[in-house]
């Protein structure tokens, strides 16, 4: 990891069944910056932590299998984790280092182009069924586009199977959620969602992306088609030469292409309005802007 990132670690991997169809694989990390747990919900079983999977002293194929660190599948009675014998795949290391070294048949190339979303705690939209912010919609959205080689209603290009949600617990735009919520009481009092953060003392956007952009390196992703509006995220995944946005792919709501679907609220439409005028949100709607209207 270069040394103007955070140190991250993944410690566990699991295979997680999935919803939208193909499975997923949960890696969790630490880090030198903060004692939070942050997350890397990858698509795609080639797509290898460095961290996780370099060899360590002592350890056994149980250890490394249990941990996670391992290729192919899991199944009873295995003993390798570093040799699937059934799907014939083996895993090669750096004999003084213990490094995993990639190969094309194991490991999801550096070069490959890799759909991401780099995506922010919400657990008011993502599991409290709020319509205040489109959170939630925008995570389940990132999943399925990473799951699909094209999105029927868009014609977006999807990831057809590869891609990362790199989820970072960072609360409320890194305020915290008991913040948030007094954020929400302001809001109700007349507030828009930038005005809410200034008055509780915090900036508009407290979040901190070095954390994501740590762990796509430690996945060894390189080439991001980068999930969002947010032309601050598009300048902060960027990174010298080792880490490059090649791609914006928009996320429209989607209340907005069918209006029998999606998240339809005053808040919401107050919450968008203040993304696009107060924040340069990157999206395009004939809303009410620029008017009198308190936003959310």
């Amino acid at each position: 990891m270069t040394s103007s990132l955070p140190d991250v670690q993944c410690i566990a991997r699991a295979r997680i069944p999935t919803t939208h169809g193909p499975d997923i694989f949960l890696h969790l990390y630490t880090n030198d910056r903060d004692n939070k747990e942050h997350l890397a919900i990858v698509f795609g079983e080639d797509i290898r932590s460095r961290t996780l999977f370099k060899q360590r002293p002592g350890e056994t194929q149980q250890d490394r299998m249990v941990r996670g660190a391992y290729v192919g599948k899991l199944y009873p009675g295995r003993t390798v984790a570093d040799r699937d014998e059934r799907l014939g795949y083996s895993l090669e290391f750096d004999n003084s280092t213990g490094e995993l070294k990639p190969a094309d048949a194991t490991t999801w190339g550096e070069h490959n182009d890799t759909l991401v979303r780099i995506h922010s705690e919400c657990y008011t939209g993502e599991t409290a069924w709020s319509a205040r912010c489109d959170c939630g919609e925008q995570f389940d959205r990132a999943g399925r586009l990473i799951a699909v080689d094209e999105e029927a209603e868009t014609h977006i290009r999807g990831g057809s199977g590869h891609g990362v949600i790199v989820y970072l617990r960072q609360e409320g735009r890194g305020i915290g959620l008991g913040e948030k919520l007094k954020a929400y009481n302001l809001q109700d009092l007349g507030a828009d969602t930038v005005q809410a953060n200034l008055m509780l003392k915090h900036p508009a956007d407290a979040r901190d992306f070095s954390l994501g952009k740590a762990i796509l390196l430690d996945l060894g992703i390189h080439n991001v088609r980068l999930l969002t509006n947010n032309p601050d995220k598009i300048q902060q995944v960027q990174h010298e030469d080792i880490l490059r946005c090649v791609e914006r792919v928009p996320m429209v709501p989607i209340h907005w292409t069918d209006d029998t679907q999606g998240i339809d609220s005053k808040e919401i439409e107050g919450y968008l309005r203040t993304k696009i005028e107060r924040m340069g949100h990157l999206l395009q709607k004939p809303l009410n802007l620029h008017t009198q209207e308190s936003s959310t």
